[in-house]
């Protein structure tokens, strides 16, 4: 099982609500990107270094899992942690909690670093990441499984 190490607290607005009142489904995909890069940005691999690598991250699939409603003024924290995947993929789960820890959402998603050149997939983004990184420890890379 992974272990969140990294979240970004997030408030929900009230123009991200829906008809019934609770955030809309689609915003919880955005708070999740917001997150992810802040992930990335926290261990050193922020848009500067990876544009000067010639790659970018991409998330390749995600599911959702809502759990609970999130109404305007609510604030979230979200999560990241990366917890295995093989080759050219990377697994990472996303949490949603309140800050008293009620869980809200889940999103497990797929990632890879995608060659701006070549428009593939790099063969091992792990190793790409750990080189990249200045702080290799907050993606727990060697923790996530393989």
């Amino acid at each position: 099982m992974e272990t969140t190490t990294f979240s970004v607290r997030v408030q929900a607005r009230d123009y991200e609500l829906d008809r019934q009142g609770h955030l809309n489904q689609a915003v919880y995909m955005q708070y999740a990107e917001h997150a992810r890069w802040q992930f990335l940005q926290a261990a050193g691999l922020t848009a500067d270094v990876l544009g000067a690598a010639g790659i970018g991250p991409v998330l390749l699939k995600a599911t959702v899992r809502f759990q609970h409603e999130l109404r305007a003024g609510d604030e979230v924290d979200v999560g990241c942690a990366m917890s295995g995947g093989q080759g050219k993929l990377v697994e990472l789960i996303q949490r949603f909690q309140t800050p008293d820890g009620v869980p809200v959402a889940r999103i497990e998603g797929v990632i890879g670093l995608l060659d701006l050149t070549t428009r593939r997939l790099l063969p091992d983004p792990r190793a790409t990441m750990r080189k990249l990184a200045t702080r290799p420890d907050i993606l727990q890379l060697d923790t996530g499984g393989r």
